[in-house]
């Protein structure tokens, strides 16, 4: 099988899942989640977005609830489905590495689904889903890495793309540790998954036609394209946070 019809799976699943819920909202109205309202929507992920997925795994999260597999079991799912999307990456399977990875964060939004309908949210919980989370999105990464080993500046945009997720989440974990309200903002972890996942996608469609143009450059640039906008904007989000919780902190003390 062509590495491009898994990159046709994906997003054959993501227009039916857009079409059907472009129905619900025409003939039902725009679906609500508790979870959507608290997180948001950004410029790059919309609510709309946001709310389509959650509507479109609801049944999902029942069935699975009916077969009574745990939050942390479905969070175990994410994480062997993960580090798969990053072998695949690796071994230049990137069609195959973006339908790994899409089911591997649809299960990261099912394990709190599950844990929130069934009542078994726990901290040693979500302590686990924090640390797949980190798993998954070294294993992508650092599959590319790998694979794209020879050529230093696509390594380069790799490394400063990790960086730049770690310190986003660091500082939503120190300002948790701190008593701020988690600050909000740009290539949050759901939207850093979308953009490598669509990145990833995108090699198997686009790789070969960018090569024969570039022929200097690798197909793997049209998955460094995504990076670089997880660098970019990353690396300046990541500063902004930090800076709004230092303005917290000082605003706090001068309260006192």
């Amino acid at each position: 099988m062509s590495d491009v019809w898994f990159t046709y799976v994906t997003g054959a699943l993501w227009i039916v899942l857009f079409t059907a819920y472009g129905l619900r909202v025409a003939t039902a109205g725009a679906y609500r989640s508790e979870r959507v309202e608290g997180v948001g929507g950004t410029a790059i992920m919309g609510k709309n977005m946001m709310s389509a997925t959650y509507w479109g795994l609801e049944p999902i999260v029942r069935g699975l609830v009916a077969v009574r597999l745990t939050a942390n079991g479905v969070t175990a799912i994410a994480l062997v489905l993960g580090i798969a999307a990053g072998v695949a990456v690796a071994l230049g399977w990137f069609g195959l590495a973006c339908l790994l990875s899409t089911v591997s964060t649809l299960c990261d939004i099912l394990d709190g689904q599950v844990a929130r309908l069934t009542n078994s949210g726990s901290a040693r919980g979500e302590l686990f889903d924090a640390v797949v989370d980190r798993y998954t999105e070294f294993a992508l990464i650092g599959g590319f890495v790998i694979q794209a080993h020879t050529t230093w500046w696509l390594v380069v945009v790799a490394l400063i793309a990790l960086q730049a997720s770690y310190m986003i989440s660091y500082a939503s974990a120190k300002a948790e540790a701190l008593n701020v309200s988690i600050p909000r903002g740009l290539m949050r972890r759901h939207e850093r998954a979308a953009c490598l996942t669509i990145a990833a996608g995108m090699v198997p469609l686009l790789g070969p036609a960018f090569h024969a143009r570039w022929t200097e450059l690798p197909p793997t640039t049209v998955f460094g394209i995504g990076l670089a906008l997880v660098a970019a904007i990353g690396s300046v989000a990541g500063v902004q946070r930090f800076v709004w919780i230092s303005k917290a902190l000082h605003q706090r003390r001068s309260q006192r």
